[in-house]
């Protein structure tokens, strides 16, 4: 799925009015640890997933298009608002978030947003005014600080948080709560697994990464995850996120979010690097209002957290490579930490985005 959003929206009506069973949709994965794939999604899929959408948040409504339309959170706005009947509303038409919510007319509102997005728009009065108009503002794609959700909803904001993938037409669990029709377990090995019609068809030319994750109608996640007393999804990390230190499993986005909650400290993530005597060395990279040094991270992270857990390096840069979706580039953090001169105390002060 490629162009400008008005032609997807044309496109994916095509496809939704065609009457033989057409070709499935095409959506490129982030490519946010790895190599992209291109995902395959059949109507049937889009339109289980469209529909319990609809059905989750209370009836169709009009959308408004705030991601990109390339991507399948993008694409599901548009093709959910081929199946409503209402056309959706075009941010990048429009001058600002705010101008774009005026110009919408249906009587139930929805828009898709990444956490980057909403905390850069709680800051602004006239963005919240335009927020507090949707009837559910749709959150995911990446990591949802609890800090930054219990803001938005105490400014009056109906969030939803969403979790899913390319692979099951986008979010499929709201809220931690399946949607209709999705099943969720968790493996031995502690993934998550996802079933139901919202899954795709395989990896476009690739079988053998296909047989690897669908498992007897299964879908096996790269994330770690558990299952609550009530039943809930909690979403604990990628499988990759571990890091093994020293013979020490290292969860790094727990790290990474208790290292957010230090006062001098506006962003961080955690990544793992080859070292001789540790196998691979735990750094923490943080963007920061104030000098903060490593003792002073490791220490904050040791009041709640185990201390061989504690970051053993940390480097400073001025800002979080992103994805255009949102998400963490993993690949150009790891070369912002290669390319980070070393200095004292173990701390190194980075750059901007590698």
């Amino acid at each position: 799925m490629h162009g400008p959003a008005r032609e997807v929206w044309a496109r994916l009506q095509e496809w939704q009015a065609a009457s033989s069973r057409p070709d499935p949709l095409v959506i490129e994965t982030s490519g946010s640890t790895g190599e992209p794939k291109r995902v395959l999604l059949s109507r049937t899929a889009m339109r289980a997933s469209a529909t319990a959408t609809h059905t989750r948040l209370g009836g169709p409504g009009q959308w408004l298009l705030a991601l990109a339309p390339t991507h399948v959170a993008g694409s599901q706005v548009l093709f959910r608002s081929v199946l409503a009947g209402a056309e959706p509303v075009m941010l990048p038409e429009h001058d600002d978030f705010p101008a774009a919510a005026r110009a919408m007319a249906g009587p139930r509102r929805y828009t898709s947003l990444v956490p980057t997005q909403l905390t850069r728009m709680l800051s602004s009065e006239r963005d919240l005014a335009a927020l507090r108009t949707f009837d559910a503002i749709l959150l995911g794609g990446a990591a949802i600080d609890p800090d930054m959700r219990g803001a938005a909803e105490q400014a009056g904001l109906r969030i939803v948080s969403t979790y899913g993938m390319s692979e099951t037409c986008g979010g499929c669990v709201y809220d931690g709560v399946a949607l209709d029709g999705v099943a969720v377990a968790i493996s031995a090995e502690g993934r998550v697994r996802l079933a139901g019609p919202v899954l795709f068809d395989g990896y476009d030319g690739r079988p053998d990464l296909t047989t690897q994750v669908l498992k007897d109608g299964w879908f096996v996640t790269s994330d770690l995850g558990r299952l609550d007393e009530d039943g809930r999804l909690q979403v604990l990390g990628r499988v990759d996120d571990v890091v093994v230190s020293g013979g020490i499993n290292v969860p790094t986005p727990a790290v990474a979010a208790r290292i957010r909650e230090h006062p001098g400290v506006l962003a961080a993530e955690m990544v793992g690097v080859p070292d001789p005597h540790w196998g691979q060395r735990v750094v923490a990279v943080v963007v920061t209002s104030r000098e903060v040094d490593l003792e002073v991270v490791r220490d904050f992270v040791s009041e709640r957290l185990p201390r061989p857990w504690a970051p053993k390096e940390l480097v400073v840069v001025d800002d979080i490579p992103l994805l255009s979706n949102g998400k963490v580039d993993r690949l150009r953090l790891g070369r912002l930490v290669a390319a980070s001169p070393t200095t004292d105390a173990g701390t190194r002060k980075g750059g901007g985005p590698a």
